[in-house]
């Protein structure tokens, strides 16, 4: 996997990788940017609630689950010290549709133990923990 990063403006950046698909990556205005794009943390754990979403949603076809959509809201905490790590993550799956509590937890286990690449890059910093609510 290759990346490329360019400078926009100060602390403006756009990346793209092997996808060839630009993403604006900028900080706030606090700390120097202009607010124009989505901080380098917050890409982190949307990465995560992807990673994780993308898993659940596979899993879930392949039990003939009759799920319709799927949200991941994730909440997270930083170390106060640099490099501020993430320490703690709570991800909160919506599964929506006819989904049966033990199809939705096995998915999401295997998602997190097993699968999602990006929860087991960030698990030797945080406690990732996770709830699931099925909505009709």
């Amino acid at each position: 996997m290759k990346v490329q990063l360019k400078q926009v403006s100060g602390n403006t950046y756009v990346g793209r990788g092997d996808s060839n698909h630009w993403v604006t990556v900028d900080t706030s205005v606090n700390e120097g940017g202009s607010a124009a794009g989505t901080g380098p943390m917050e890409l982190v754990l949307i990465a995560l609630a992807a990673c994780t979403a993308m898993d659940v949603e596979l899993i879930l076809k392949k039990k003939r689950a009759g799920m319709t959509r799927l949200e991941v809201e994730a909440d997270a905490q930083r170390a106060k010290d640099p490099p501020k790590v993430f320490t703690d993550i709570h991800l909160k799956y919506l599964i929506y549709g006819d989904v049966s509590k033990s199809d939705a937890e096995h998915a999401v286990s295997l998602s997190q133990e097993k699968y999602c690449s990006v929860a087991g890059t960030l698990r030797p910093t945080a406690k990732i923990t996770h709830e699931i609510q099925i909505l009709p």
